[in-house]
């Protein structure tokens, strides 16, 4: 057994107190000092003998405990005088057992107060299912009720986090607090509010690198690249997409996605051959690797095959291939159909469809783009979100080229659009302000 930490203790062992024997003799000692409403509790009594302590005890406390033995109390709380080498101090078997019940309290007292600064498991496990479901349902509810969800999730992770000491519940609720952030990120932006969608995306980022989960520090970083490109940084859209291609641990579906937006900024760039190899590289992802947040988690985190053409077709018409944003359109739109009900998108629905009709446009078919803008027209209020309205805005331009001036088709399908675009929920709640003058 070690020498006893501080002098205190040792006088203590040499009276053979334990604490209740320690508190009769202050409390006495107290009295002889006059210092009334003092007291001692049991944890505080092992802290001093331990020489845990981080600050003096308060002047009352000090004069007590010099009135008790006779001794300055800094020296007491100091290590004890060195014990002669000629003398063998054996602990008797009273002082023995004083130690052993002294430490058994200190363990006891420790490993509740780390107990009470953790929570339950079945309340990660809870908030850990609240973002999946939120994940898997975000493209059946409008993108508002999406934020308002996630934002209740994120503040209620962060509660909880402030709760536990425990290293992987921190963790745990890092990533759910990531995964919600994330997602309010996405909802933002369906909103046209692109600036806040870019702000959230970097704490979203912020939060993976804090728990450790490149996954989501690549998919938040993706959505940096998202938020570039819309404002006119192309450039930079491209230095987003390939910083979150270098990270480790990524599955296929996060580098489909990450690859069909490297593409997508190229397409802004006008730079058709570095687009081509990105849509290239971003069909050819079938290494069967998985990640934890995009295949796992999955829904808004996914990237599933109609999504993929859906963005590719947008990236054809940036660089003029019509024909081949026509075919990856119509495949988009053939592979959602034959989806079941509860699992057809309907924001990948409508964007393939006003990029099928711009298409056809493109070639001069106004017609069939007529007939195709009915899929569209259908969407919901609420649904109808910023990458969308970019779309039909774009369509909205095309449609004013001179080729098309003073048809009755033209005229028709530019009201509709404009008629489309103002019911919907960015332009009803008010953060869609300018989405009609991002280029295409």
């Amino acid at each position: 057994m070690g020498d006893p930490a501080t002098l205190l203790r040792v006088l203590v062992q040499q009276r053979h107190w334990c604490y209740r024997d320690f508190v009769t003799a202050f409390e006495r000692a107290a009295s002889q000092a006059g210092v009334q409403g003092l007291s001692v509790s049991e944890a505080q009594f092992r802290r001093w003998t331990s020489g845990r302590i981080r600050t003096m005890p308060v002047p009352d406390a000090r004069r007590v405990l010099e009135q008790l033995f006779d001794v300055d109390a800094a020296a007491l709380f100091g290590p004890p005088p060195a014990l002669s080498t000629s003398a063998s101090v054996t602990p008797t078997a009273y002082n023995l057992e004083s130690e052993i019940a002294m430490t058994a309290r200190d363990a006891a007292d420790e490993a509740g107060a780390a107990a009470a600064q953790s929570v339950s498991d079945t309340t990660i496990d809870q908030l850990r299912d609240d973002a999946l479901s939120l994940a898997r349902s975000y493209s059946a509810v409008s993108a508002f009720d999406a934020f308002r969800r996630a934002k209740v999730l994120r503040s209620e992770a962060e509660h909880q986090r402030g709760r536990t000491k425990v290293p992987v519940q921190q963790q745990d609720l890092l990533i759910v607090a990531g995964q919600a952030c994330a997602l309010l990120s996405t909802a933002a932006f369906d909103l046209g509010a692109l600036d806040d969608s870019a702000r959230l995306a970097r704490s979203a980022a912020l939060y993976g690198e804090m728990a450790r989960f490149d996954p989501l520090r690549a998919y938040a970083t993706g959505s940096l690249a998202i938020c570039a490109y819309f404002t006119g940084r192309p450039s930079e859209a491209v230095r987003h997409a390939r910083t979150a291609l270098a990270y480790a641990g990524l599955g296929d579906t996060a580098k489909r996605r990450l690859l069909s937006i490297e593409a997508r900024a190229h397409g802004h760039l006008r730079d058709r051959e570095r687009a081509s190899r990105a849509l290239v590289a971003s069909t050819r992802q079938d290494r069967g690797e998985r990640d934890a947040l995009h295949d796992d988690v999955g829904g808004e985190f996914a990237f599933n095959e109609e999504r993929l053409l859906m963005s590719n077709g947008t990236t054809a018409l940036l660089v003029g291939d019509g024909a081949g944003a026509e075919a990856a359109a119509q495949r988009a739109l053939d592979l959602v159909a034959s989806r079941p009900p509860a699992r057809q998108l309907v924001s990948v629905r409508g964007k393939a469809a006003a990029d099928l009709a711009a298409a056809q446009v493109l070639r001069g078919d106004l017609d069939a783009a007529a007939a195709t803008l009915e899929t569209v027209w259908v969407i919901p209020a609420e649904q109808r979100v910023a990458g969308l309205l970019e779309r039909t805005g774009g369509l909205r331009r095309a449609l004013t080229a001179p080729a098309f001036r003073g048809t009755r088709v033209a005229i028709t399908l530019g009201e509709q659009i404009e008629e489309f675009g103002r019911l919907s929920a960015p332009r009803q709640l008010g953060t869609g302000i300018g989405l009609l003058a991002i280029e295409p």
